[in-house]
């Protein structure tokens, strides 16, 4: 069925395309492997499979959040290609990272028609998995005219996302429609798909697949590891995922710590590695900084410890005694509180946190998880953490009882994609 609102998006699309390799271009001054494999954004890829399994995630915390789910589905369809296709070079290195040769690691192409059908021509998915809320009109319209059933996982949505789809509401509607399953994290992200115009019947509230996190003994090994120059002695405190704006009054929220108790460290770690530079000539302005990417082993001299490098986030949580969780400080809407939860750390965050709203508000309520809006209570709740070593631990078993409690989303999801793909390879197998 046309959809005049889908044609005017796919000719704006056409037209912002040249801006878009442009933007390739620019990012990749910063970030070199934005300039591998692009042709695989414009749906030339360099594998062709006569059927698979498709998995979509955005970027590394999606696909770090994916990985148990699609571990269970190669050891569930042994003998059936798995695709998983991201968005940026470091989900795509996750994914590589995590994974390997077990599956096939691809980037999905631009969302325009001619890109996705090529795409869609090259591996022959029986099914898609889309990790999230990444919704694309032609991805999904293409899905659906060639009878691919999509299903979304771990399906989330804010208030504020919810808002900016209200924008486009026809075009939304059209959208969720064309999903055949949608497991939503929560009861509030149903309420808000189905108030978009997703069919009541398709969506299934299974939690959040992110509680299903396994910490292994690497990790644990890793972080303890990182931790022993520093000594039990120093208060080590780690300000994860931080977006521009946000590392000065990590700063100096840390200056006031160092000045009342000297033998304080900082792990800050930016979310986007094209950061990685500039945070680093911000740190050592003020603070004896040791950068993780040089392999120089750090002193109980350290004072930052910049983690500029990917893979390692759950190993600098281990080390840490207090998480603060960034993208909060400003209106980013903040990141994933599980991990830290897992590892059974305190958490701080600042105010803006409406795209984890709900596992925040879980912490919160147990008293696991506390608020701070600036640099000035920001230091006043690190000083008192480090005080009351007995609250910190209470704080991380409060996280670590939240994290558990809520376990089981990846089981439920796991059912209902396989109903789907052994529906779709039946199918298949038919035609």
């Amino acid at each position: 069925m046309k959809n005049p609102i889908r044609h005017l998006y796919t000719f704006l699309f056409y037209l912002l395309l040249p801006l878009l390799y442009l933007r390739l271009l620019f990012r990749s001054q910063y970030q070199p492997a934005y300039r591998q494999n692009i042709r695989e954004r414009f749906g030339y890829g360099p594998v062709k499979f006569e059927k698979c399994l498709w998995v979509h995630t955005v970027s590394m915390g999606e696909a770090i959040a994916a990985s148990p789910l699609i571990r269970a589905l190669i050891t569930h369809y042994p003998t059936l290609p798995i695709v998983v296709t991201t968005m940026t070079p470091t989900g795509r290195a996750r994914v590589k990272t995590m994974l390997g040769d077990t599956v096939t690691t691809l980037y999905l192409p631009y969302d325009l028609p001619c890109f996705i059908k090529k795409f869609i021509d090259a591996i022959h998915p029986i099914a898609g998995i889309i990790m999230e809320t990444e919704l694309w009109p032609n991805l999904l319209n293409t899905c659906q005219n060639t009878a691919i059933p999509v299903c979304l996982i771990n399906a989330r949505l804010s208030e504020k996302s919810m808002r900016g789809y209200q924008r486009i509401q026809p075009l939304t509607r059209n959208m969720l429609q064309q999903i055949d399953q949608i497991a939503a994290g929560s009861k509030a992200d149903a309420k808000r798909l189905i108030a978009l115009g997703a069919n009541k019947e398709r969506i299934i509230v299974t939690g959040n697949i992110k509680f299903d996190l396994q910490i292994n003994d690497a990790t644990i090994t890793q972080g303890e590891r990182l931790r022993q120059p520093l000594g039990n002695e120093t208060f080590v405190w780690i300000a994860a995922s931080t977006h521009s704006g946000e590392d000065e009054i990590i700063l100096a929220a840390h200056k006031k710590l160092l000045a009342l108790h000297s033998k304080s460290c900082l792990i800050l770690v930016p979310r986007h590695p094209d950061r990685f530079e500039s945070v680093f000539a911000l740190c050592e302005k003020e603070f004896t900084t040791t950068r993780r990417s040089k392999n120089i082993p750090i002193t109980a001299n350290t004072q930052v410890l910049l983690g500029d490098t990917m893979g390692e986030l759950l190993s600098m949580y281990m080390a840490a005694d207090v998480a603060f969780v960034g993208g909060s400080l400003i209106p980013h809407g903040g990141h994933n509180f599980i991990e830290p939860a897992a590892l059974s750390k305190p958490i701080l965050t600042g105010p803006h946190i409406f795209n984890f709203a709900d596992v925040g508000q879980r912490l919160a309520a147990q008293h696991a998880l506390l608020f701070v809006k600036d640099a000035e209570t920001l230091f006043a709740t690190l000083q008192q953490l480090q005080t009351h070593p007995d609250e910190q631990k209470q704080m991380g078993a409060r996280a670590l009882a939240v994290a558990n409690e809520n376990r089981g989303a990846l089981e439920k999801q796991l059912g209902m994609v396989y109903q789907i793909v052994e529906r779709a390879d039946h199918q298949t197998a038919n035609a």
